[in-house]
């Protein structure tokens, strides 16, 4: 799909709302065309139940491959392989099979007498048990939960056993040297005060630290911890007139030491950082090793926040575990505190799905440490608010008819909320909601204000307001002519810039009469809907044809479209540029030895140039000047990777207490680069390239077309790289497109999840790579 069939925002609630597909029976736009009726009609607790099956089905499979019977060599053979028997077996077999099979294996090795002409097969015993114990292992760590009757349910677990949180190290004062000065006297802080200079002091050239706001909401908070230590040497007055230099050429030494660490230093630090974590790491959910989220407690330091951010630079104070709550069962072993300390409170509540909690100071709000991503807990409700999301596809149509009919309502608060209800359903608008004085400026469908729009005639609006995290909105659409007069009624006086343009709704209003179509939609689940909705769409439009990579393209144009849809933008990152021209270079370096191996084939057989003019026509594209830098940057690379091996191989050899390479051998390898640069400067001259005695035409011709396989796959790349420079994909391929979708299209397309799904994502998402198929359909 090229960027001329992108959608705008516009274009996509052009599409939303068009006739042609509204019209369209549900039961039609949303099936699948090559799902047979009797599986598309199939309620969905049987087909959860033919999936249990399935699963445990193939399980029972795997632990049976590994038990073989002496007297049956077809035993590793799959059932529906095996000549006269049916294509499947049902669950109860497979699994009676198991439970036989490691009954005989028991009986055998529990038997007491053991002859010499049964040792071998005693052995064979032995190795079959520990495969069966493999088989269970693997089968208890691999926990479908998906696959169950019933995974919904208010309570979260049975049993929760975990060790606790990990706080941060205590403050370690600076060196005496390193000091705050005030208007050039030497202040002496007390170790608290003294943190959070350094914590400024820290940031001194960062863009935050240069901020007013950030240096008002610092000082302040800096101030109350000196007044809270009983004061210092001196008397602290003036911002302007605090020096933190010192620390911060401290601070930088320290970074500085740390970067040049050797690679083993760095893995020895890493190793016993996860020494001390791996206790953390996982906890025990109802008899199940579970991955642990955040088990960290946030360190202390001064708060940045996203965007203009009323509260940057305020202080995030140390947390200890008097202001910390655990939940974990009553059985289970309550973990020991910092030695002094004691738990703020202990509870056993397994109607929650966190597993401690502590109040922080900026937004006076919880923080929760809760199962990772890939943990059943995290997975079912993923899976719970997608299907949710799907169960929108049959209510949507009487929504859409409701709320179009409303637009005309007498009563204004109606009106207010079909309005609000048709911009939330066509251009996914958040709902919004109150904000206090403390927090950004950002605002939603039911919070905007008289200044956030603007209308043109006869039906075009422009929105201009900060969304969520402070990221600007702005997009001029296409509305239906009812919901342009609304808006126009909305604006009239005697309301001004700074008034609620929705002032008789809010948003738990607007959940309250949702609810009354499907339980549990609200607002947010529109935007999850109309996301996925879209990625279908697009990914129907998409052709099966072309390489990977061109495949990869279309999908992340696709996945673009709904990022666009959900406004999920992002600033062009400060190394943008050079990643981009870094890929470019590579290109033309690519195209440079292409061109070279044509000119090598030449030197073989002249005659093919004239044989075959079209293969050969663009072996002249690249300029003198081209190639000399070409040569250039390939050199500079063969040596700076030159230094680097050196420089590993000797600190293996270091940690192995073995002698160290001599600089010759550097010196050598460096000499072999310089005689490469000495041909290359020959070539240039001569415009003939040197062609070695093992090389053939056909040896040539073979690299020509792997190297040109690279350079489609690196132009891919780099219009990828241009295209989403300012659209971020992750936020919506992670929250709000149904996974099962991607999963789908990989296995439809032929592309290798991998490419699709990073590796955090593919384990988050495990769920749906285990249960979607190449039919799925959203």
């Amino acid at each position: 799909m090229s960027s001329d069939d992108e959608m705008t925002l516009s274009e996509v609630g052009k599409l939303r709302r068009s006739p042609s597909v509204d019209s369209i029976p549900l039961s039609q736009m949303d099936s699948d065309p090559t799902t047979t009726s009797a599986d598309s009609d199939m309620p969905k607790v049987s087909k959860r139940k033919a999936k249990n099956s399935e699963g445990k089905r193939k399980r029972a499979k795997k632990a049976t491959a590994v038990i073989k019977d002496e007297d049956n060599e077809d035993e590793d053979v799959p059932l529906a392989q095996r000549e006269g028997s049916p294509k499947k077996s049902t669950t109860k077999k497979s699994t009676s099979k198991v439970k036989v099979e490691k009954e005989s294996v028991s009986k055998k090795t529990n038997s007491k007498k053991v002859t010499p002409k049964k040792e071998e097969k005693e052995s064979s015993v032995d190795a079959e048990a520990a495969a069966v114990a493999a088989a269970e292992e693997e089968e208890e760590e691999k926990y479908r939960w998906w696959e169950q009757e019933d995974v919904d349910g208010e309570q979260k677990w049975e049993s929760l056993h975990h060790n606790g949180v990990i706080f941060p190290p205590e403050y370690e004062p600076l060196p005496s040297h390193v000091k705050l000065y005030y208007d050039g006297k030497v202040v002496n802080l007390p170790p608290q005060a003294e943190e959070v200079a350094g914590f400024f002091g820290a940031m001194l050239e960062t863009d935050h630290a240069k901020n007013p706001t950030f240096q008002n909401n610092f000082f302040e908070d800096f101030l109350q911890v000196i007044k809270e230590c009983g004061g210092c040497n001196v008397e602290i007055k003036d911002f302007n007139k605090c020096d933190f230099s010192k620390m911060y050429t401290y601070f930088e030494s320290e970074r500085e030491k740390k970067k040049a660490l050797s690679r083993d230093e760095k893995k020895a630090i890493k190793a016993e950082k996860d020494k001390l974590e791996e206790p953390y790491k996982t906890c025990l959910l109802n008899g199940r090793k579970e991955q642990v989220g955040n088990f960290r407690i946030e360190p202390p330091g001064l708060f940045r926040g996203r965007g203009a951010h009323p509260k940057t630079g305020k202080l995030k104070r140390r947390v200890y575990p008097e202001d910390v709550t655990l939940n974990l069962s009553k059985d289970a072993n309550i973990p020991e505190p910092p030695a002094g300390h004691k738990w703020g409170e202990v509870r056993h509540d397994n109607a929650v799905a966190w597993l401690a909690m502590w109040k922080e100071n900026i937004a006076d709000s919880f923080k929760y440490v809760r199962f990772a991503a890939n943990s059943s807990i995290k997975g079912l409700s993923d899976f719970k608010k997608f299907e949710t999301a799907r169960q929108l596809k049959d209510h949507i149509e009487e929504i859409r008819k409701d709320y179009n009919k409303m637009l005309k309502d007498e009563l204004m608060q109606n009106r207010q909320m079909a309005t609000a209800t048709y911009l939330i359903d066509i251009f996914a608008l958040r709902a919004g909601g109150e904000k206090g004085d403390e927090e950004a400026d950002t605002v939603g469908c039911c919070s905007l204000r008289y200044e956030h729009i603007t209308l043109k005639p006869p039906n075009k609006v422009i929105f201009d307001f900060l969304g969520k995290d402070s990221i600007r909105f702005y997009q001029e659409v296409e509305v239906e002519k009812q919901v342009f007069k609304n808006l126009r009624i909305f604006k009239k006086p005697p309301k001004q810039p700074g008034d609620d343009l929705f002032d008789r709704i809010t948003p738990p209003m607007l959940n309250k009469q949702f609810q009354n179509y499907m339980k549990g939609l609200t607002a947010k689940v529109f935007r999850t809907y109309n996301a996925s909705k879209t990625m279908q769409d697009q990914i129907d439009l998409i052709p099966n044809e072309g390489t990977v990579a061109e495949k990869v393209v279309k999908f992340n144009a696709a996945n673009r479209t709904v990022a666009i849809l959900c406004n999920h933008q992002r600033t062009v990152s400060k190394g943008h540029g050079s990643v981009v021209q870094r890929i470019s270079d590579k290109l033309k370096e690519m195209v440079w030895q292409k061109l070279r191996l044509k000119k090598m084939i030449i030197e073989l057989d002249p005659k093919l140039k004239k044989k075959d003019p079209k293969y050969f026509e663009e072996i002249n594209d690249l300029t003198k000047e081209d190639e000399e830098h070409i040569h250039k940057a390939v050199i500079e690379r063969q040596k700076e990777a030159a230094h680097k091996r050196f420089q590993r191989e000797n600190e293996k050899l270091k940690v192995e207490d073995q002698e160290l390479l001599p600089e010759s051998v550097l010196k050598e390898r460096l000499e072999k680069i310089d005689e490469l640069a000495q041909e290359y400067a020959e070539e240039l001259k001569s415009n003939k390239p040197i062609v070695k005695k093992t090389d053939t035409v056909e040896k040539l011709k073979a690299q020509i077309e792997k190297i040109e396989t690279r350079i489609v796959n690196t132009t891919f790349q780099l219009k990828d790289k241009e295209d989403n420079s300012e659209v971020s994909l992750g936020t919506s391929k992670m929250n709000y497109i149904d996974p099962r979708l991607t999963v789908m299209f990989s296995k439809k397309f032929d592309v290798p999840i991998e490419k699709l799904f990073t590796k955090t994502l593919r384990e988050k998402f495990n769920w749906a790579i285990e249960s979607a198929d190449d039919n799925w359909r959203f």
